[in-house]
């Protein structure tokens, strides 16, 4: 697959130096910025391969590895599904979007990491006790939850893809029992208590004074405006969707990777760069899914991404249930032997991570890119240069 004309990295290039000038950015967006700009370049340091047939030399310059970098994401993501391949269940899997209202996430703008944390436990709290009600499945579910902030025109807009396979353990742990065909769990009732549980927690926050008010939200330090502007989100509706079941476990590798490890913008979409101005492929869900072009000032554009960034150490994909990190191993076990399904016969043939990342993006990372036939090696490294200094002057 051939590189895009355009990437991030060149408007950060060109752009970034001024825009960093003129904006008072946190520490980790100026790391941000500056480890994209220097991705895969002299800077960063390189391995020297050689191919075994064609006796080609190829230098590889080293990645950033950031979170949040487009280029950095395609050999992580495919680590991250090689590892889920040894967690997959005979079943169909659902996928079930938590989203944040408009009000709501404009205070998540100025408040990421409490109210993202707040997302996290509302949406796990939700999912765990409506399927653990026995007039709805009575099972402990199990499930992990992605966090996006983005839409396809980059602005902010927080929600949650949460990926659950179709059913759960019974309580006393002796059956698997299967989920409905069509749909996972109601909307409208997973809707509600996300609604509540969200808002009680909210709420608990701005009495811990863990909330932060700026420009127009400011006058929501006052308790009797805050409790005004909750009002009518309790009862609006919030949006859940459930989409349709996806089908088996060896279909479910394909349909994560959209999901996971997800950037805010790939460089594939980039179309232009011109007159310091970015024109971008965007998909208008409004109007019929139809691909669209959008162009803005290139400051507005590095605003938008930016706007993206996780808060430092902040875990984006978390695990529920049978699914939780504490007993994933042993928990899985018991479904596999409640399905009496052979393990062996779940999953694709192992493969380690190039080979998987190969098989995703059609690209062959140890292909010598000259001849096609041999297999490159590395035989030198090429350490990175002196380290940058960074400026927030």
């Amino acid at each position: 697959m051939p590189a895009p004309a355009l990437e991030l990295a060149d408007i950060f290039r060109q752009h970034g130096p001024a825009y960093r000038q003129a904006h008072s950015l946190p520490l980790h967006q100026h790391k941000l910025m500056r480890a994209i700009e220097t991705c895969r370049t002299p800077v960063m340091g390189a391995s020297v391969e050689w191919c075994d047939h064609c006796q080609y030399t190829h230098t590889q310059y080293r990645s950033c590895r950031n979170r949040h970098c487009p280029k950095c994401q395609g050999l992580a993501r495919a680590q991250w599904l090689e590892q889920r391949k040894t967690e997959l269940l005979p079943v169909e899997y659902f996928h079930v979007v938590f989203t944040l209202p408009e009000p709501i996430a404009n205070l998540a703008f100025y408040n990421k990491e409490a109210v993202y944390e707040i997302l996290f436990r509302a949406t796990a709290q939700t999912l765990l006790t409506i399927a653990r009600d026995p007039k709805r499945l009575g099972v402990e579910a199990g499930f992990f939850a992605v966090l996006h902030s983005w839409g396809q025109n980059l602005h902010f807009h927080p929600h949650l893809h949460c990926v659950i396979p179709g059913g759960g353990l019974s309580a006393d742990g002796q059956r698997w029992i299967s989920g409905r065909r069509r749909f996972f769990l109601p909307v409208r009732v997973l809707s509600a208590l996300f609604r509540r549980l969200f808002l009680q927690a909210l709420e608990m926050a701005y009495a811990q004074s863990k909330l932060q008010f700026f420009g127009e939200l400011e006058a929501l330090r006052d308790p009797q405006a805050f409790a005004a502007f909750l009002a009518p989100l309790k009862k609006s509706p919030w949006v859940v969707y459930a989409k349709a079941p996806f089908g088996g476990p060896r279909y479910v590798l394909e349909y994560l990777g959209r999901y996971t490890h997800r950037v805010a913008i790939s460089n594939r979409r980039l179309l232009a760069l011109a007159d310091s101005q970015v024109s971008f492929q965007w998909k208008d869900y409004r109007d019929g899914n139809q691909q669209k072009m959008m162009t803005v000032a290139a400051e507005e554009f590095i605003r938008r991404f930016l706007q993206h960034t996780l808060p430092p150490g902040f875990q984006r994909i978390r695990y529920y249930g049978f699914l939780a990190n504490c007993h994933r191993a042993r928990r899985l076990d018991l479904c596999r032997q409640l399905l009496a399904t052979a393990y062996s016969d779940l999953l694709p043939q192992a493969c380690d991570c190039h080979d998987f990342s190969a098989a995703l993006t059609g690209s062959k990372l140890r292909l010598c890119p000259q001849c096609g036939i041999g297999i490159l090696s590395r035989f030198l490294v090429l350490p990175p240069r002196l380290p940058w200094r960074l400026d927030t002057s």
